[in-house]
């Protein structure tokens, strides 16, 4: 294994009792992990969402990255995150899941739940978002300057500067903050189970964000939507590189790679399911999947300079 060549760089680590911030170069990084929420939170979330929560929802937890000369800030919610939940009826490419309830119907709640349709295992491709800087909101108070734009576009897959670099990730450089924040996580009625975690590490030299949305369905699918943001400090102008994934198969197929057959226990670690997940040909876990049609299949990079 390569050793660390990595100089540690000035930082400050500020503390909370909710909160953790390390500041980095041009950076504010937060994250905040809280108990689930309250009934009069749960209450007003629900009512702006317009469909049932899930059983864990952890409204008040979020990660923030704050680049301070270009007021960039980019944060991951779980309000944000279940908005990307669809809300009504499914139609194609939302990735509808069959339940032996109803073997005609391609998309339906337990009988035992009587709501208005929405997707109810909480499948969420959400990437994280924009948030308003104070100096945007500056402008559009009265401010001179145009308040910046930042687009996503297409990464150069001929430009290695505009992939994550794995063999970084994996070198043994020391962490200097280091969070795991849960956003939401449901037992679907006891037919399986949803949860979106997000994982933040610093190390000297670079942030690597994963937000990882893990869904089994038992005895139908397992699926899995990662997103991965990765920031060298050293890129000039800064350059933020996020990359989005999907994968889904059979229930069946991931169960037939159990270490032990009897043992089912492996089937409800996210671990071991994205290791089954992302170790299959792509022709089946990024192309095939479920057969559900879900349109957010495969791999798409990204990136955005901040200038």
């Amino acid at each position: 294994m390569a050793e660390s060549q990595v100089p540690i760089p000035e930082h400050k680590l500020l503390e909370s009792p909710n909160s953790r911030t390390i500041e980095i170069f041009d950076w504010a990084i937060t994250a905040s992990t809280n108990p689930i929420s309250n009934a009069s939170e749960c209450d007003s979330l629900q009512a702006t969402l317009g469909f049932p929560l899930p059983e864990m929802t952890f409204g008040n937890n979020f990660l923030t990255l704050e680049h301070k000369s270009s007021s960039w800030k980019y944060s991951f919610t779980t309000e944000g995150a279940l908005k990307a939940v669809k809300n009504g009826e499914l139609g194609p490419g939302d990735g509808g899941v069959k339940v032996g309830t109803d073997p005609s119907s391609a998309f339906m709640m337990p009988q035992t739940v009587a709501t208005k349709p929405y997707d109810w295992t909480y499948t969420t491709t959400y990437p994280g978002g924009l948030e308003p800087s104070n100096n945007s909101e500056e402008t559009l108070s009265g401010g001179d300057e145009e308040p910046k734009e930042f687009k996503w576009i297409a990464a150069d897959p001929e430009d290695p500067s505009q992939k994550i670099p794995m063999a970084e990730l994996t070198r043994p450089d020391p962490i200097l903050f280091y969070a795991e924040i849960p956003l939401f996580e449901d037992e679907l009625h006891d037919n399986g189970s949803s949860a979106l975690l997000v994982r933040i590490r610093v190390m000297p030299g670079c942030l690597f964000i994963l937000a990882r949305f893990t869904l089994r369905v038992d005895n139908v699918l397992f699926r899995q939507f990662d997103t991965r943001i990765y920031h060298s400090f050293s890129s000039s102008p800064p350059l933020i590189i996020r990359e989005t994934s999907g994968w889904e198969a059979p229930y069946e197929r991931v169960k037939r790679l159990l270490p032990m057959r009897d043992d089912l226990t492996p089937l409800t670690d996210p671990s071991f399911i994205a290791k089954a997940l992302t170790e299959m040909p792509p022709r089946l876990s990024q192309g095939e999947g479920g057969k559900t049609g879900w349109r957010a299949l495969g791999t798409r990079r990204e990136i955005t300079k901040l200038q």
